[in-house]
């Protein structure tokens, strides 16, 4: 671990920005078992609904961001979306989306959706499998403000 001689973080002064309309979206991955798919798949997982636990996670994570991350900025959310999906066999997909109206964006309100939603998946499953992974958890989309819009390419 390397000590820092000084410590200079700040919470940035967003005060001058312009109050726009912002969208941000998300998404990751759960890779289990074809086994877990399919016991989700028939409702047969022994703590409930894992996709509703899944989305309420990604839904109150989002709202609690400033208490997680620090320095992040307390933003009114106007909307959160988490939309969870069976994509193969062995494989859940997460996305999320999140907007508000303010002077900085939802972005990192968008990735921890979508990490707690995946997170959820692990929890409700863990008994079903060990060897669950959550991966590529990415920005896809943000728009609104002096920056513009940002799409991911490659994906």
């Amino acid at each position: 671990m390397v000590a820092s001689a000084k410590c200079d973080l700040r919470m940035i002064d967003i005060s001058a920005k312009k109050e726009t309309r912002r969208l941000a979206r998300a998404e990751g991955y759960v890779v289990t078992s074809s086994k877990v798919i399919k016991t989700i798949k028939e409702g047969r997982v022994i703590k409930g609904d894992v996709f509703s636990a899944a989305q309420i996670a990604g839904i109150m994570a989002a709202k609690n961001v400033p208490g997680l991350i620090p320095l992040c900025h307390p933003l009114l959310l106007t909307q959160v979306d988490v939309k969870i999906k069976i994509i193969a066999e062995d494989t859940i997909r997460v996305e999320s989306m999140v907007s508000n109206l303010g002077r900085t964006g939802p972005d990192v309100e968008a990735m921890v959706a979508v990490s707690a939603a995946c997170l959820a998946v692990y929890d409700m499953c863990k008994s079903l499998d060990r060897g669950i992974t959550i991966k590529d958890i990415s920005l896809l989309e943000k728009s609104g403000g002096k920056s513009g819009r940002y799409i991911r390419r490659g994906k």
